[in-house]
């Protein structure tokens, strides 16, 4: 029940915050911002305190993830457009959640809320709690299927692909490399803030 209810409460957030029937009308970063708050809390209370270790090679390396899953993306960009005529739109309709927001307000909720939040609720709680109860390679492969169904509700396809490629390498990378957990963190929270309001695709 501890790794069940948390689950599931991130999944109501996310499908209240994605799905486009709904019709509610509030401030998406705000609403993040308390899911974000709200699942890190769970993840310490039921977890215990995450295993970070700040080192400037920590950080450099995180620094060097993010650029290489940018160009990634950049790439992905690229071919999308070329093989879906709807890749556009919906990229441009997940910018469109920025309308409303100053642009330096998202990028700090980004950088030292919402994407170490979401590492240390999806990889640092769920992944590894997951990994303890089965096996790493169970806990990676229904971490990251989690991750990515959560964004189902959104009814875009390029959001639910972003978060799958996102879950496979940040779960990948936590599947191999535990240790390195907060270079991981850095890179979620330095790739958000680059490809939501730095470097837009």
């Amino acid at each position: 029940m501890k790794l069940i209810l948390p689950i599931l409460l991130a999944a109501t957030f996310w499908f209240l915050m994605f799905f486009p029937h709904l019709g509610l009308d509030f401030n998406f970063w705000l609403v993040m911002t308390c899911a974000s708050l709200s699942l890190t809390a769970l993840a310490i209370a039921f977890g215990g305190t995450p295993d970070l270790h700040v080192s400037w090679r920590e950080i450099l390396l995180g620094v060097g993830i993010a650029v290489v899953l940018w160009f990634v993306f950049w790439a992905g960009d690229k071919v999308s457009q070329l093989l879906f005529d709807f890749a556009r739109p919906q990229v441009d309709l997940i910018y469109g959640m920025k309308s409303g927001t100053s642009p330096t307000t998202i990028a700090l909720l980004l950088l030292f809320i919402i994407g170490p939040g979401e590492e240390i609720f999806w990889r640092g709680y769920v992944q590894r709690r997951l990994s303890e109860r089965w096996s790493p390679n169970v806990g990676f492969f229904l971490a990251t299927a989690a991750y990515t169904l959560i964004h189902v509700p959104s009814l875009n396809f390029m959001l639910t692909m972003a978060a799958m490629v996102c879950g496979i390498l940040w779960g990948g990378l936590f599947r191999l490399f535990p240790r390195h957990f907060t270079a991981i963190v850095v890179s979620h929270a330095l790739w958000d803030a680059a490809a939501f309001v730095w470097f837009p695709f």
